[in-house]
Formats: C-alpha cells, structure tokens, sequence
C-alpha cells in the first residue's frame, strides 16, 4: 500500500458535503486523547498523517464554535434587555445587538469551513489496527497460520480453468468479451448448475448455523458506502448511476450493514448473523493486466457473504466463528487450502484484522485467496450509528464482522482445477452430488 500524506489544501470539500450527518468516523477521543495509540496504529498500515496538524485544526474549530455561542448567549441576553430601553440608548443597543449577529454568523461560518476541513480529512483515517494483525505492508507479508490438505499434484499434465472449461464446453470466454468486453465470462451448462449447487450448499450450511439468508439490494445510496468505509477510499472501484443517485455494489456487506442503520437492539437481539446472496460489480481499476485471463477477477461475480452483529465483548470470538464457518465449507468441497492473517498494510479501511482463505489453483501452481473474513470493530457502526441497549439501559454502538462464504467464480475455478481427472472430466465433490443430481462434468 501506498503510504499517504495528510495535504488539507487539497482535500475536497464535497467529500465532507457527502458524508452528511454522520458524527464521526473513527472515535474523536483517539485523536484527543491517545494519539500516540493511532499514530502508531496508522503507521503500522503505512499511512503518513500529520496528527498534530489535525489536532490543532480540531482545537481551533472547536474554540471558534466554543466563542461563537459566547456570542450568541451574549445576543440573546441583549434582545431581553432592548425592550426594557428607550430612545438612543435603545438605538445603541440596536446597534450593538446588530454587530454581535454579524460576528456570531462570522465566527459559525468560520468554525463550519473548518469542521467541513477537518471531516474531509478525518473520514479518509482507516479503522483501528488489531494489535494481532500481522505486521507489514504488502500482500506478500501476511503470516501463515494453519493448512489443510495437501496441494494436488497430478500425474498427468492438469489444464487451467479456461482450457478446461473451454474443452468441457461450460466456460466461454471469447463470447462474453464480445457481449461486454474484457473481464467478463460465461459460465454455461453443468458449470452454471454447480454455481447453483455451491450457493445452495452455503446457504443450507449457514441457515444450520442460525444465519439468516437475505437477498438484498444490489444498488444502493451513497451513504451506504460511506457508511461501510469503501467511499471515499475505494470510490473508483465502484460502478456508479449517476442519473439515479445510487451505485453497484462490490460485496453484499454493503447493504446488509446499512439496512440497520440508526437503529438500537436490544442486547438479547445479538448475535445476529445474515447470509447475504448477491451479485457484486468492481471496475478492478489499477489492475490493468493483472489477472486478465478467465473469470478470476472480473467486473461481475456472485457470492453468499455472512454478516454479524455482534456485543463488543464477543468480537474477537465472533472473528474465529466466521472463520470457522468458512473452512467448514471449504472442507465441504474437498479444495486444499491455507489460512492467513492478513499485514496491517494490506487491511482495507474499515478491518481492524482480517484472515484470508487461500486455495492452491493447480493452474497457477499457488495459493490463491477464495474467501476472507474480517472484524470492523465499530468502524462501520459508527457511522451508521448501530447500537444496542445494555443491561443498564445506555445504548452502545455494536460491533460489526463480515465474511465470504462463497466467491463463486473463484471456488468454480478451485473445484475444476482440483477435481479434473486425466479424461477431461471433472469430479464433483460428495457434498455437492445432492444439488447438483450429477457426480462429474464430462468431455461432451
């Protein structure tokens, strides 16, 4: 990740305009009262922010709105005693009274610009570094933490996914470039049914678990990603409907965390678990020529996504749950795979700490990430303003966590790769045999 200065002349103004009411982003009180604590956790993710600076804006703005309603106090105690006067000393206090406006509305206008400066910069911080995140700042630094299976080696020369799919006829990709352009696939015949099957078992699994499937919208306003954290950090990934006000979204999370926005549970009410089914849109800008070929990274793709409201104190607990519930799956579908904790310089803005899933694709001969799961804290609640009322009847914001189940391209292409035998055939895992009513996918 590239690291970030902290430049407020060049911060944009409508990028506060756009978060609206929202309080606050990240807790005020880290940047008054334990800075030390968020720079350390900002430098850790590779971010460069001028905290004094912002500090002192935060002080300023605060100290202005601070004299402002001393002005304004000092207005209102002036009217009151206008109509007890007479004759020029009323007029001279008329005209006092006058003045004290004209510097109340300076003094607000004043402390609105730098409140609108002060947001433009405060909503870009990223969330909390968890202290057990891996350290580091690229990828490539994420620190190993368990692995299942072994990776396949066959004995016969194994095809990718795309030559594969292309001699078993379920996968064409030269027709989908013409319909749409680069980046898009068509997934046909039996393979289009194991998409099927893989988002039916996710379901039945999770809904076991006590999940409760959502099918949600796929456009959303523009305060949902903000409220999430992907706007204003990753607004060039998303697809947008300028004419309508909404926008295509990259992950289910997005709307399964906004649908409870400004609303309280009560705590008996948590946990509470979704499984979100979707299709997802990402433009994958700054990826030209990264993994261009087949559908492992395209514009569009399907996925089943847990999504968990939690107390705070389960947080970390809920954490190893979703995980747990992902390499259940995965062992479900017979796919060998590692488990990684994820450097902080590659956590997106709103994980604190996140674990990925990486399946090993005999076409790449590596390990490839196929799910992740990670905790937000009160990042995303925060500003969405989610909270639950304790057993003291205060209300606090809760915590939020999300997870792939299933991407379903991704795991497509794990399950070919892995399961193709030296006839072209492509076995299917048991697990997945009662929903798909076939055991293999066969050279026509």
């Amino acid at each position: 990740m590239d690291s970030r200065s902290w430049r407020p002349k060049s911060s944009k103004p409508s990028t506060a305009r756009s978060v609206g009411n929202l309080a606050s982003m990240i807790d005020i009180a880290l940047l008054r009262d334990r800075r030390d604590e968020l720079a350390a956790s900002l430098a850790r993710r590779g971010e460069d922010v001028d905290l004094d600076a912002l500090a002192q804006m935060d002080e300023e703005r605060r100290a202005i709105r601070t004299k402002a309603e001393a002005i304004r106090a000092k207005q209102k105690e002036s009217g009151k005693a206008i109509s007890k006067l007479d004759g020029d000393e009323k007029a001279r206090a008329i005209d006092e009274a006058a003045k004290l406006a004209d510097e109340y509305k300076s003094l607000l206008s004043q402390a609105d610009s730098l409140d609108e400066e002060f947001q433009a910069v405060w909503i870009t911080l990223p969330n909390m570094t968890d202290p057990t995140a891996a350290d580091g700042l690229e990828e490539e630094d994420a620190v190993e933490i368990s692995r299942h299976g072994e990776p396949v080696s066959p004995s016969f020369t194994a095809l990718d996914h795309v030559d594969l799919g292309v001699e078993l006829g379920v996968l064409d990709i030269e027709r989908a470039t013409k319909i749409s352009g680069s980046r898009f696939g068509l997934i046909k015949g039996k393979l289009a049914m194991l998409e099927f099957a893989v988002v039916r078992y996710a379901m039945d699994n999770l809904m076991g678990h006590g999940f409760v499937p959502v099918i949600p919208p796929v456009l959303v306003r523009e305060h949902a990603l903000f409220g999430t954290g992907f706007f204003p950090g990753d607004r060039e990934q998303v697809y947008e409907i300028p004419e309508d006000d909404l926008f295509l979204v990259g992950t289910s999370e997005v709307p399964l965390a906004a649908m409870h926005g400004d609303e309280i549970f009560d705590e008996a009410e948590l946990p509470l678990r979704y499984a979100g089914y979707s299709s997802c849109f990402r433009r994958e800008a700054g990826t030209y020529g990264k993994d261009t070929r087949g559908i492992f990274r395209v514009h569009q793709f399907d996925k089943v996504e847990m999504f968990s409201f939690v107390d705070p104190s389960a947080s970390a607990a809920e954490h190893d749950y979703l995980l747990a519930r992902e390499e259940e799956l995965i062992q479900g579908l017979e796919l060998p795979y590692r488990v990684v904790n994820v450097a902080a310089g590659d956590l997106g803005s709103s994980a604190a700490k996140k674990y990925d899933i990486e399946a090993w694709f005999p076409g790449q001969e590596r390990y490839r990430e196929i799910t992740s799961t990670s905790n937000t804290t009160d990042f995303q609640s925060r500003r969405l303003k989610i909270r639950y009322k304790d057993a003291a009847g205060t209300n606090r914001l809760v915590h939020t966590l999300n997870g792939t189940a299933i991407a379903v391209g991704r795991t497509l292409i794990a399950l070919m790769e892995n399961h193709q035998d030296s006839e072209g055939s492509v076995r299917i895992p048991d697990a997945l045999v009662p929903y798909t009513g076939f055991a293999s996918i066969d050279p026509a």
